[in-house]
């Protein structure tokens, strides 16, 4: 009996000591996914599902907050599948409406970012966003076509349109809900 309250104690310390031990399933990348969501858009008197957004990190930022996501300079990565199918220059409008709305006006990367987004995004077809925080580069990725925007600025602007001012927080608060 000794023994086992012992092996308990030992336990609950290493529980409390390194919680790290016992963090979420990281992907064969070495990401941890901290939520998902939908993206909803208004249509006259009902909402429309545009994507099903994912976020994934390789760190969990040390306020476990929307601007502490905005803040992480780690990997870290943004995915979303079209759930129904949206002319492009749609999507990019929103995206410079989005950059706009959080206050980051540098047109050029802006525009370097969503160039590969030409074409319609067909339902079912997938857009990520990656960050690499060892080269300080954002990249955009769809289908085959990509682009990359250097700088930390950059990258905080960018997670901003998800984790910043959005007229849809509870879209962001999704994307936590796996840090809490």
């Amino acid at each position: 009996m000794r023994r086992l309250g012992s092996f308990l104690a030992f336990a609950l310390a290493l529980l409390i000591a390194a919680p790290s031990l016992f963090a979420q399933e990281r992907d064969k990348d070495g990401f941890v996914k901290t939520g998902e969501g939908i993206r909803l858009k208004k249509v006259a008197f009902f909402n429309v599902k545009v994507y099903d957004i994912q976020s994934f990190a390789k760190e969990v930022p040390s306020a476990k907050s929307k601007e502490g996501m905005i803040n992480l300079d780690a990997d870290k990565k943004l995915a979303w599948k079209m759930l129904r199918s949206v002319d492009a220059e749609k999507i990019r409008n929103a995206l410079r409406e989005a950059y706009a709305k959080n206050n980051y006006a540098n047109s050029a990367k802006i525009e370097q970012l969503i160039a590969p987004l030409s074409s319609e995004l067909k339902e079912g077809s997938w857009v990520t966003i990656a960050y690499d925080a060892g080269a300080k580069k954002t990249t955009l990725y769809s289908g085959s076509a990509k682009a990359t925007v250097d700088g930390a600025d950059f990258m905080k602007a960018t997670w901003s349109i998800w984790f910043g001012n959005i007229d849809q927080p509870s879209l962001s608060d999704s994307l936590l809900t796996n840090l809490k």
